[in-house]
C-alpha cells in the first residue's frame, strides 16, 4: 500500500535550493578572481607537468580581464552564502535534526556498505533513516567545507583587517591554497551528487522539492488460526 511521508522541512529545501545558484556564483566569479594570478600547477623538480586550467579554458569561457566583475559578485555573493548557510546550521540545531545529520560511531563501517551497495558489489543496502551512512559524512562534511570556505575567503579578502583568521589559516598564501582546495572539493561534491539523485530516482527528488516522499509499506501477513484438534 502507498502513502505519502514528510521527509523534508521548508526551511531545508530553501536553504538547499537557494545554495545551489549561489555556489554557482561564488564559483564562477572565483575562477575570474583567480585568473589574475593563476599560479597554482603540478610540477616536479621545476618541470611544469600539469595546470589547473590551461589557456584554451579561459579562451573558451572568456574569462580573461573580468578581474573586477569577478571581485564584486564574488564579495557580494559571499554574505548572502554566509547568511543562508547559518539560517541552514541554526534550524538544525534548533529543530534536532542535527541527530539525523550528524555521523556516529557506526557511520563509516556503514558508508562503505553503501558504496559497495551502489557499486552493485552487495545486494543488501544496510539500514538508514532520513539519511543514510555515507549522506551523514558527506552532509556533515560540506557544512564544515561551508565554514572553512568563510573563514579562509574572509583571510583573504581582508587579510590586515581579519589578520588573525589569516595567521590561524597559516598566513595569506596557505589560505589562497586552501580555499582554492574547498572550490574543487565543492565541484566533485556536486557531480558527485547528482550522480546519486539520478541514482535514487524521481521519488527521492522530488521530496527535495515538494518535502514528501511516496513509500510502499508491505502488508503484512494475515496470521492463520490453528485448527481445533480433533478429540477422538
Amino acid at each position: 500500500m502507498k502513502r505519502i511521508k514528510e521527509k523534508h522541512s521548508l526551511l531545508m529545501r530553501w536553504t538547499h535550493w537557494v545554495n545551489f545558484p549561489i555556489l554557482t556564483v561564488m564559483i564562477w566569479s572565483g575562477m575570474l578572481i583567480y585568473w589574475a594570478n593563476d599560479e597554482y600547477s603540478l610540477s616536479i623538480f621545476g618541470a611544469t607537468i600539469f595546470n589547473f586550467f590551461p589557456d584554451g579554458f579561459y579562451t573558451a569561457l572568456n574569462i580573461p580581464h573580468r578581474l573586477a566583475e569577478g571581485m564584486a559578485f564574488h564579495f557580494l555573493f559571499m554574505w548572502i552564502f554566509a547568511i543562508n548557510g547559518l539560517v541552514y546550521v541554526l534550524y538544525t540545531l534548533i529543530s534536532g535534526a542535527w541527530r539525523e545529520l550528524l555521523p556516529n560511531r557506526h557511520s563509516f563501517k556503514e558508508a562503505w556498505l553503501v558504496l559497495l551497495h551502489d557499486l552493485h558489489i552487495r545486494k543488501m543496502a544496510p539500514p538508514q533513516k532520513k539519511y543514510n551512512a555515507a549522506q551523514r559524512i558527506a552532509y556533515t562534511a560540506i557544512i564544515v567545507m561551508g565554514f572553512g570556505s568563510l573563514i579562509t575567503g574572509l583571510a583573504i579578502y581582508k587579510p590586515v583587517q581579519f589578520y588573525y583568521l589569516t595567521w590561524l589559516c597559516g598566513g595569506y598564501h596557505t589560505a589562497r591554497i586552501i580555499h582554492f582546495i574547498l572550490t574543487i572539493g565543492y565541484v566533485l561534491f556536486f557531480l558527485v551528487h547528482v550522480i546519486q539523485v539520478i541514482l535514487a530516482g524521481w521519488n527521492n527528488f522530488r521530496s527535495v522539492i515538494s518535502g514528501f516522499e511516496i513509500v510502499n509499506d508491505k502488508p503484512k501477513p494475515a496470521t492463520q488460526s490453528t485448527p481445533a484438534k480433533d478429540g477422538n
